[in-house]
């Protein structure tokens, strides 16, 4: 898998997990959750594709651990 096809991926994640949370009711429980899981899965594409900015290759290590974590 290279780098432009999972910058593709993650971004399709994003697409469908904001899809997901549109269907889902409106509540004060759901809203919270909601939330966090839209912030969540687009954080992890701008993540990727700033490691892939990285500068040198333990930079990019270190950014793509950024990515593991969320």
């Amino acid at each position: 898998m290279n780098s432009e096809t999972l910058k593709q991926r993650t971004k399709a994640y994003s697409i469908s997990i904001a899809k997901l949370i549109s269907n889902l009711p409106y509540n004060v429980i759901n809203k919270n959750y909601s939330n966090q899981l839209v912030r969540c899965s687009s954080s992890v594409g701008a993540n990727y594709r700033a490691a892939c900015r990285a500068k040198s290759t333990a930079d990019f290590i270190n950014k793509l651990k950024i990515v593991e974590e969320e």
